[in-house]
């Protein structure tokens, strides 16, 4: 997904740069794709509070049962990699709002 998005995002940018005029159609996928990487970031989101709740408890249990420390460490690390990924999709996100913007300035039929 991450690399799907740069990919995509970079292709938009250089269609701004060029000054592309945006159809309705380029802007509507657009829409549908921010769309669906906005759910991806909500998904992203959940998993992500849910590994650290889980992480929280394991961290708790570690006062009765030490063995716990082991579960503990390792969903710390996985909490990382989840926080690390959820503000890369939030941020790509962000700066998609900021392209549609553009887009909707270069959209063809407002510049005839």
């Amino acid at each position: 997904m991450k690399e799907y998005m740069k990919e995509y995002i970079g292709d938009i940018d250089s269609k701004i740069k060029s000054n592309h005029k945006f159809s309705e159609e380029e802007i509507d996928d657009f829409l549908f794709k921010m769309k669906l990487f906005q759910k991806e970031r909500v998904i992203h989101l959940v998993i992500t509070l849910s590994y650290v709740f889980f992480t929280i408890l394991f961290l708790f249990l570690t006062k009765y049962i030490f063995a716990m420390f082991i579960i503990f460490f390792i969903l710390l690390v996985f909490d990382g990699f989840y926080v690390y990924h959820y503000f890369f999709l939030e941020n790509s996100v962000q700066y998609m709002y900021k392209q549609y913007d553009k887009m909707k300035n270069n959209y063809k039929w407002r510049n005839k």
